[in-house]
């Protein structure tokens, strides 16, 4: 019996709020008698100051506890409530009858239509990129087409989703420039070799490269991206 005296005053609802509004109006008491001493004006001990801050820490927070153990008793008597008139009303001849004479007449809340599907494909985005039309040259903006036949070389430079020659200027510390080609497929060591003869031609030196086979990429120290990009566009890339 002693053994599980714990356990159910534990678990019992009303004995922890008993004891929680025993140890309350203890504190209540305490805070009240310190207050006291505090009013009449005189010098107040440090005892009796680190009991008045004592009793109100206590008030506080079981005063925080016991409102929120009211709350959470109010909610579950209203979900017992709420759910209690639920089961009757599934439970009644009435509901029953309802359900099974919508269903013996074939009624349904959803309606599919695919007749005005048009209406709202317009306004799906599109999940890639179109291929632009045909061009025999370049366009206003610049932009020429790929030839038709892709070059006899042993590497292969695809354009990007933007149907892009993959080229670009990269600035690192605000004066360390570079130029980096991407989707080098291929043998990107002959495409590395025949970029550093272009530029040499075009300088008169040979920059120095960076050869990553794993991104298929080469980084190039200086800033080459339209002379890079003519050059490509005159193969047929």
């Amino acid at each position: 019996m002693s053994s599980r005296t714990p356990e159910v005053s534990r678990s019992c609802l009303s004995c922890r709020l008993l004891s929680g509004g025993a140890l309350l109006l203890s504190s209540g008491f305490v805070y009240r008698s310190a207050r006291k001493a505090v009013s009449r004006g005189t010098r107040v001990p440090v005892g009796t100051g680190l009991q008045l801050v004592f009793a109100a820490e206590v008030k506080r927070k079981m005063a925080a506890s016991l409102s929120s153990a009211c709350v959470t008793l109010r909610k579950c008597v209203g979900n017992k409530k709420r759910l209690f008139v639920s089961v009757r009303r599934i439970f009644s001849p009435e509901f029953n009858s309802q359900t099974h004479s919508s269903s013996d007449r074939g009624v349904s809340s959803v309606i599919e239509s695919t007749d005005e599907f048009c209406f709202v494909e317009r306004l799906i985005p599109p999940t890639r990129v179109p291929s632009p039309p045909k061009h025999n040259g370049p366009t206003p903006s610049g932009w020429a087409p790929p030839s038709e036949t892709p070059p006899s070389l042993p590497y292969m430079i695809r354009r990007s989703r933007m149907h892009n020659i993959p080229v670009y200027s990269d600035i690192k510390h605000g004066s360390q420039k570079s130029t980096v080609v991407r989707k080098v497929e291929g043998d990107i060591w002959a495409f590395d070799k025949d970029a550093k003869e272009h530029l040499r031609q075009l300088t008169g030196r040979e920059p120095p490269t960076k050869v990553n086979e794993v991104t298929m990429s080469i980084r190039i120290k200086g800033q080459f991206d339209m002379e890079l990009k003519e050059w490509l566009l005159r193969l047929g890339f």
